[in-house]
């Protein structure tokens, strides 16, 4: 066993404080970012569903009622009522869907801009980037 020398030594890159900190970060808008996406494909794999209901409601009979599930429970509906109850339960969605779009915008963009500031820190020794 031997001792390095200093210029041996280099290779190791010194992590501050604040260094830890964006890593940290960083880390944190990933966690984040993934969540996000997961709700953002359950909200739209949910209005999918509910503009296939609303086109199946187009075709359905106006005098026979729709049984339409409220919580755990089926009631039977007029036509027109189950209509309008979809078409708020669609925009409802559309707004969430916008939020989460944009929520996860904001977390893409903060993670380019730490990526920035980590790659220049640490070059190569740092791996930030989805497997």
């Amino acid at each position: 066993m031997r001792m390095l020398e200093r210029e041996e030594e280099e290779g190791d890159v010194q992590v501050s404080w604040q260094d830890q900190e964006n890593i940290n970060t960083f880390s944190k808008y990933n966690a984040k970012l993934q969540d996000l996406e997961e709700q953002y494909e359950a909200k739209k794999t949910e209005k999918e569903y509910l503009d296939d209901l609303a086109t199946e409601l187009e075709l359905a009979d106006e005098d026979e009622p729709v049984r339409y599930r409220i919580g755990e429970a089926y009631v039977s509906l007029p036509l027109e009522t189950a209509q309008e109850r979809i078409q708020k339960a669609q925009e409802k969605l559309d707004e969430e869907i916008d939020v989460l779009k944009t929520q996860m915008d904001d977390a893409v963009e903060k993670m380019a801009a730490l990526k920035k500031v980590l790659y220049a820190r640490f070059g190569n020794a740092i791996n930030l980037e989805k497997d």
